[in-house]
């Protein structure tokens, strides 16, 4: 993408005819307070999306900060803002309904925007029966979007399949054609996963882009550890921007949603400051050129 005027009211369009803003604070790892503090420094610095999760902890303080925010500043209404959960483990359809309706009590938000299954464990019947809880809780208003979160391609990789794929070198990809090709009621809008210049799975990143799926892109400031890193360091200082600004930049440029985290206010909104350069092509290569596979936290794609 080359517009240089992004800002966080940049959105970004979903398979559903929706759409949801270019930039989300993630919360992964806050405590409450340290939850309701980010939160607050994010709206005021102009963020509007927020990404939380059952496993977080954090749902309800999340929620009520953006609450406050909008009893406090009633020209920015509900919809201006897009609150994102996610189920903590995949279960039979009734769990995983119930499960849901919990969260959206949970947030005190009225609905969730985005809710996403977390992660692929479980098996099949598990992820399939999640799936289709998902699609009722959009069906009955309580969220206005579904997706995945840490779904490999054999999880979400569509139509049928030939022999010759099947008995390619990457067996991975054998459990292929599973929610895509179970006649799902709706498409997953987007696949939040790990990724940025040291990870950048651009194998089921383009898999994702290719089907209408948005990648939404966690830890990508790859949790600071390589931020001196010197091709990072000497791109940073060509832009005249931090190297948080730069990771940031890179999957905006790639249509990723990134999902920065932060719990200081200086952090929080500069590294959404990113509308004054654009990282050119031959830049974007060298960042792509970085990819060791770097994982920072878990690693379910591969999930059975």
């Amino acid at each position: 993408m080359g517009d240089q005027a992004l800002s966080f009211t940049s959105r970004i369009k979903l398979n559903n005819g929706s759409s949801m803003p270019r930039i989300h604070l993630g919360v992964y790892l806050m405590s409450g307070s340290e939850a309701t503090s980010a939160v607050q420094h994010a709206l005021d610095a102009g963020y509007r999306a927020f990404d939380s999760a059952q496993m977080y902890h954090n749902e309800k303080q999340v929620g009520r900060a953006i609450s406050e925010y909008l009893k406090a500043h009633p020209e920015v209404k509900r919809e201006d803002i897009h609150y994102t959960s996610k189920l903590a483990s995949n279960g039979d359809y009734d769990t995983a309904r119930r499960s849901i309706s919990q969260s959206v009590k949970e947030c005190g938000l009225g609905y969730i925007d985005l809710f996403l299954l977390h992660s692929p464990y479980g098996g099949k019947q598990r992820r399939l029966d999640s799936w289709r809880a998902v699609e009722d809780a959009v069906k009955d208003g309580e969220v206005k979007i579904g997706g995945v979160s840490n779904f490999g391609e054999k999880h979400v990789r569509s139509p049928t399949p030939t022999l010759s794929y099947l008995f390619s070198v990457d067996m991975c990809d054998e459990q292929i054609d599973e929610l895509l090709s179970s006649n799902p009621k709706l498409k997953p809008a987007c696949n939040q996963i790990e990724v940025h210049p040291f990870n950048t799975r651009s194998k089921l990143t383009a898999h994702c882009q290719k089907n209408d799926i948005v990648v939404e892109a966690y830890a990508p400031l790859a949790r600071a550890l390589r931020m001196k890193h010197p091709t990072i360091v000497e791109l940073a200082k060509k832009y005249g921007c931090t190297s948080g600004q730069l990771l940031v930049r890179w999957s905006l440029q790639h249509d990723y949603v990134p999902l920065p985290k932060s719990v200081k206010k200086e952090r929080i909104v500069e590294n959404a400051d990113i509308g004054g350069f654009i990282i050119d092509e031959n830049d974007m290569k060298k960042m792509d050129g970085l990819d060791e596979y770097l994982v920072t936290d878990w690693d379910p794609v591969d999930a059975a």
